[in-house]
């Protein structure tokens, strides 16, 4: 369990909430739930309704679509932001890798955070942005990868 200093002090370093006024963090964290998790579990599944970000205090978790990894986060990784903004099903599945601590923000107490600082939803949304263009540097690799092994196999 962290205390409300440490919590302050984690959450102030996760790179949604970096440029915010600390006011505004000491209420920001002290509205999240703090969630303990063992290792190998599965904290949301791809297709699950979800109205809630996580943000990784310690351990480390999977981000999945079945058994093919995505991704792999540890501590003041974010996750679960996607579904905060749209209502859709989650587009992927979280699993444990070790024990975790994370902390929960809904989709309400955003709201109610980005009503008061507007600012917040400018970091979301850089974040956001920051991921799918990482996303579509891993395809781009990928297509090439693959337009060269069909080229060097004399695959057209």
């Amino acid at each position: 369990m962290l205390t409300s200093v440490d919590r302050l002090l984690f959450v102030r370093g996760v790179p949604i909430f970096k440029e915010l006024r600390d006011d505004f963090l000491v209420r920001l964290a002290s509205i999240m739930d703090e969630l303990s998790f063992p290792a190998k579990h599965t904290i949301f599944t791809e297709g699950q309704e979800g109205r809630s970000l996580y943000i990784v205090v310690s351990g480390r978790v999977r981000v999945h679509l079945g058994d093919r990894d995505l991704a792999q986060l540890d501590q003041g990784a974010t996750f679960g932001e996607m579904s905060l903004f749209d209502a859709e099903p989650r587009s992927a599945s979280v699993t444990t890798l070790e024990s975790c601590e994370c902390l929960m923000l809904t989709q309400q107490q955003l709201y109610d955070a980005i009503d008061e600082t507007p600012g917040i939803a400018v970091n979301v949304i850089r974040l956001l942005s920051r991921r799918i263009r990482e996303l579509n540097q891993k395809l781009n690799a990928h297509e090439a990868r693959l337009a060269e092994a069909a080229l060097r196999g004399g695959i057209s």
